[in-house]
């Protein structure tokens, strides 16, 4: 179970991060994408059937066509979410690589059955809900860092693994009030988090 985020559609990729991306030397900016999205792109490359080192590879095509297409990307009146170009990139390149490269031994070669496993799985929902996990992990790693273990294990307790407050209390050696309150410090800073992944160019 994962935290719930308001509104209809996961968060996206807040506009400061992204008008930075075409600094090529922003290091800062390119490794918080990419620990959101590479992650994402080898799934959904996994997915696929590519083995680890294709996905690997897959995922380095991607970011380097973001790289080298970002600056005219944002120029663009109808440009849309980012989450939404970078799925566009990844199913173009899945498309090339499954149609180069041998599969279990045959190539797809372009087949109908293949490419239809593309859209399946590199379709704007699925990519989407890919999306959500991963932001919330990104936070999560982030919060977990950033507070002592028993606030976390009050959190992953409670909210995560939906154990009730006042078993997880006693299993923690803390008051069923101390647990409420960690895991309420705990989702705050993680709507924090989150909520830096909302607004768009």
């Amino acid at each position: 179970m994962s935290l719930t985020f308001s509104g209809a559609s996961p968060p996206e990729t807040r506009a400061s991060l992204i008008l930075r991306l075409p600094n090529a030397a922003d290091s800062a900016a390119w490794g918080e994408v990419v620990s959101i999205y590479g992650p994402l792109v080898f799934r959904m490359a996994r997915k696929q059937g590519l083995q680890g080192a294709d996905a690997d590879d897959l995922v380095q095509e991607v970011f380097t066509a973001v790289a080298k297409q970002v600056e005219q990307w944002l120029q663009r009146s109808d440009r849309g979410p980012f989450r939404a170009w970078v799925l566009r990139i990844a199913r173009n390149i899945a498309v090339n690589v499954l149609t180069r490269k041998p599969l279990g031994g045959a190539a797809v070669g372009g087949s109908l059955a293949g490419l239809s496993r593309i859209e399946d799985h590199l379709s704007e929902v699925s990519f989407d809900l890919e999306y959500q996990r991963e932001v919330f992990r990104w936070a999560a790693e982030r919060v977990r860092k950033s507070v002592v273990e028993s606030t976390w294990l009050a959190f992953r307790l409670t909210h995560l693994e939906q154990v009730p407050v006042a078993e997880a209390a006693e299993r923690l050696g803390l008051s069923p009030g101390a647990v409420y309150i960690a895991r309420s410090r705990v989702m705050n800073r993680l709507r924090e988090l989150v909520h830096q992944f909302k607004v768009s160019p």
